[in-house]
């Protein structure tokens, strides 16, 4: 994923190039823009210097730096990226916006726009900012975001709170019911692979059992209603559940060890890539014939 155009009803934000260098120096050439900065931007070559830093990013997918424009005027930038600042390179979010437009909402709707990317796009399951103790404006924008503050610490040369944003519950799916044909065939290789991953059993009854995890449960139920005596994931329905795994070494251990517990490894010729390049994952299939894909959110290296 390229860094996005993000539109708001007031704003553009699309990536930074090099032709804005002269428009962001001018941006921070008001030595207020500096105030809770350890650098003083309203110097140009300071202001030149840190376009540079900006331009020169590597980093994750979808993670960046933008202009803000109103009206095709450069009002100021904003980033997400992984953080110096913060152990663990969690995303961090900042913005900026020209003194001439504060006081409009232009920041928070600039924001807004990047945690919303952050969030619901990219799916992070955290963003993060620092807003330095003095800055009751940014402070107030962040409020408004529904960031949380955690607290404080010298960050950037200063005394700055520590504020989160986390991924919203709205939307999120609440349970997953599977109704199978055989249930001691279900526990044994749901019952493994769950737990695997971090799942809890949480309800059970004679026909069937669920395992949770965070605020969404699993179930898996041999009901009297089902009108047909087996599954078949190729038939309009459901064709397979895709869970996150943590990193490319425990989807290989999972993989490993499946076959003892009622799964076989499916498209065996192409892994670890049958779902292409970029794509690090397992596809595994029970005994009843559902299928689970099991998928690296560690990144997978460049193939060569």
């Amino acid at each position: 994923m390229t860094l996005p155009t993000l539109t708001t009803p007031r704003l553009t934000l699309r990536r930074l190039v090099e032709t804005d260098r002269e428009a962001v120096v001018k941006v921070f050439s008001d030595p207020e823009m500096s105030r809770y900065f350890a650098a003083d931007f309203s110097d140009p070559a300071a202001a030149s210097a840190m376009v540079d830093r900006r331009l020169a990013y590597r980093g994750p997918a979808g993670q960046g730096h933008w202009v803000i424009e109103r009206a095709g005027e450069v009002i100021g930038v904003a980033h997400l990226r992984p953080s110096w600042e913060l152990p663990g390179g969690v995303a961090e979010l900042g913005y900026y916006v020209a003194s001439a437009h504060a006081g409009q909402g232009l920041a928070t709707e600039a924001a807004r726009a990047v945690l919303s990317h952050g969030l619901d796009a990219l799916g992070l399951p955290a963003v993060w900012a620092l807003v330095h103790e003095n800055n009751a404006a940014s402070r107030k924008v962040a409020a408004r975001l529904g960031f949380l503050d955690v607290g404080s610490g010298v960050h950037y040369g200063d005394l700055h709170r520590v504020l989160v944003a986390l991924a919203p519950v709205a939307g999120r799916p609440h349970h997953i019911e599977l109704w199978v044909p055989d249930l001691a065939e279900a526990e044994r290789s749901w019952g493994w692979l769950l737990p695997e991953l971090g799942w809890h059993e949480f309800q059970r009854w004679p026909a069937g059992v669920s395992w949770r995890r965070g605020g969404t449960y699993l179930v898996v139920e041999a009901s009297p209603a089902m009108s047909a005596p087996d599954h078949e994931r190729t038939r309009p329905g459901l064709n397979h559940l895709a869970l996150h795994v943590a990193t490319r070494a425990e989807v290989d251990g999972l993989a490993g060890r499946a076959v003892d517990h009622g799964w076989r490894e499916m498209f065996a010729d192409r892994y670890p890539y049958a779902g292409g390049d970029a794509h690090y994952a397992a596809y595994l299939e029970n005994e009843t014939g559902f299928e689970v894909e099991l998928v690296a959110l560690e990144g997978p290296p460049a193939r060569g």
